[in-house]
């Protein structure tokens, strides 16, 4: 990404290559600093993605800032990348590169740097296994733009979303695709979330709409409800995967206490599709359209999608932005969608219809139907399961059990 950046870069700023009779001159040239790779690493990458033939990139490898820094004042570039920030030392510091002293100082350095000369600088940093930046918390502060990049590698989409910046909003949030020729980027994310299998109904999916920053996203949550192995003394397992836990939880209790389902004794593993993690509280209601979908075998339409928050009263609550929403389904060819109804009015006309409810039981009326079974795999009443591995008495209804809870 750094590579094409610096090669937009070098094409915008007027990096253009004057031939005199002396011989060649550079007006504007970037450079590229590399303290992890070689220099024939980083070329070979940027033959790939053709650009080779651009004069104006130049790339250098050290981890000695004092020698970077002399590049910098020598070459004079429009635009400096360092790669990394804990892969650089100073000399008259006695810690290694990397440590809490070093990333400090040196991002100290680089940023009296750019204010003096006037060159925009890019920093890389190394993120830990949270997810945060490895080092100080003061080099976020000494930046005036942190992106950050998501995406695992098994994974081709890459969202680059901003955390902080100076110079507008951090409501947005990039898509790209990783190809041969680099990062692409992706004109109708929506459509990449979607799996092919929404051409037919299927009895464990429910398609919602996500909001990353301003951009809204559609995507499929699957689910998959199997009933426990007889005589095991361990619970359910409860499996999501781009959900968080917790939230899965949360939505199992209201389905047991306010609708028909009873998730005890069955296995639920959640997922959603392109490996995207939803924090989202919106997309409660189509976690829970999926399981219901899995547990009673009755596919939802395929031209309907589904938006909500769940209350722990098994109410649906208000959504943000649901106008931006059912425009973007709309715009992929959904007939449906299902809202809560205190959302409040839609100020603009959709050729879409919106069916509006106030409970997560209203709404598995509305998408699947009132005459629900359960599957016939679920044959033991899960008000009958004894996580000791027995049975326990089956006499007593669901309504007296419901009632003695």
């Amino acid at each position: 990404l750094l590579l094409q950046v610096a090669d937009m870069l070098s094409s915008t700023s007027g990096g253009a290559v004057e031939a005199s009779n002396v011989g060649t001159h550079i007006t504007d040239p970037i450079l590229y600093v590399s303290g992890e790779e070689s220099v024939e690493q980083i070329g070979s990458r940027a033959a790939r993605m053709n650009m080779e033939k651009n004069e104006s990139l130049f790339l250098y490898s050290s981890t000695r800032l004092d020698v970077i820094l002399d590049a910098v004042l020598q070459l004079n570039p429009a635009a400096l990348i360092v790669d990394s920030i804990q892969t650089v030392y100073l000399d008259d510091l006695p810690s290694s590169a990397g440590s809490v002293v070093q990333v400090r100082e040196c991002a100290s350095a680089l940023l009296q740097v750019a204010k003096r000369t006037g060159i925009p600088v890019f920093l890389v940093g190394h993120v830990t296994k949270s997810g945060d930046i490895a080092g100080p918390r003061v080099l976020e502060h000494i930046v005036d733009v942190v992106l950050y990049m998501e995406g695992g590698r098994q994974q081709q989409m890459r969202l680059v979303r901003c955390v902080k910046n100076r110079y507008g909003p951090t409501d947005e949030v990039g898509v790209f695709s990783m190809e041969e020729e680099g990062m692409c980027a992706v004109s109708n994310p929506s459509a990449f979330f979607l799996s092919s299998q929404l051409d037919q109904p299927s009895v464990c999916s429910a398609v919602t709409v996500v909001m990353e920053g301003t951009r809204p996203l559609m995507v499929e949550v699957q689910a998959l409800c199997s009933r426990s192995h007889a005589g095991s003394n361990a619970p359910p397992m409860r499996v999501p995967s781009g959900v968080k836990k917790e939230r899965l939880w949360l939505i199992l209790a209201v389905l047991s206490k306010y609708t028909r389902i009873k998730p005890f004794g069955v296995d639920i593993h959640v997922n959603v599709t392109g490996g995207l993690n939803v924090t989202e509280p919106c997309a409660d209601l189509s976690i829970a359209c999926a399981i219901a979908s899995s547990y009673y075998e009755r596919p939802l339409p395929t031209d309907t999608a589904v938006v909500g928050e769940i209350g722990l009263g098994g109410e649906l609550r208000p959504v943000v932005q649901l106008e931006r929403r059912v425009l973007e389904a709309q715009k992929l060819g959904f007939r449906r969608i299902v809202v809560p109804r205190s959302s409040g009015k839609l100020r603009s006309k959709f050729d879409i219809d919106v069916v509006r409810c106030d409970t997560v039981e209203a709404a598995f009326d509305a998408v699947i139907g009132k005459a629900r079974r359960r599957s016939k795999d679920f044959k033991v009443s899960d008000d009958a399961i004894d996580y000791n591995g027995g049975s326990a008495d089956s006499t007593l209804s669901g309504e007296e059990t419901d009632h003695d809870l």
